[in-house]
């Protein structure tokens, strides 16, 4: 964990950068000194087709990213990781905001670990290399 995954709106096909944008949203995460396993991070896209923004009278857009955590994060550790990943995402963003109708949000879940299954060796590879 985390994982991550960031809907947007297909009028946002052409601008997006959507690998660019996992990326920069994966090493967010990995910046954040550790609390996050490098090798349990995950980040995937969603394009939506089928959506409606405000009066649905626009060509209006959005991105919403939704962030899963597992529990036990103090909330300043959670509020440093929501704070640093929207600017990522709003600077990510910011020559799109400039030019066009567009709504950015986060939002945190945080689950119980007794709710998650997990089988990964991808682990093993970063405890190697430290």
């Amino acid at each position: 964990m985390p994982h991550i995954i960031v809907e947007y709106t297909d009028n946002l096909r052409e601008d997006a950068r959507v690998a660019l944008l996992l990326k920069t949203i994966n090493e967010t995460l990995i910046a954040q000194g550790g609390v996050y396993p490098t090798g349990g991070i995950r980040s995937r896209a969603i394009e939506l087709h089928d959506y409606c923004v405000a009066d649905g009278t626009e060509n209006d857009a959005f991105v919403h990213v939704t962030l899963k955590i597992g529990s036990g994060r103090s909330e300043a550790v959670k509020q440093q990781t929501c704070d640093a990943l929207f600017e990522a995402i709003k600077a990510h963003f910011s020559e799109v905001y400039a030019r066009r109708y567009l709504a950015l949000s986060l939002e945190l879940v945080e689950f119980s670990e007794s709710g998650s299954y997990k089988h990964n060796n991808i682990h093993e590879r970063y405890r190697r290399a430290s």
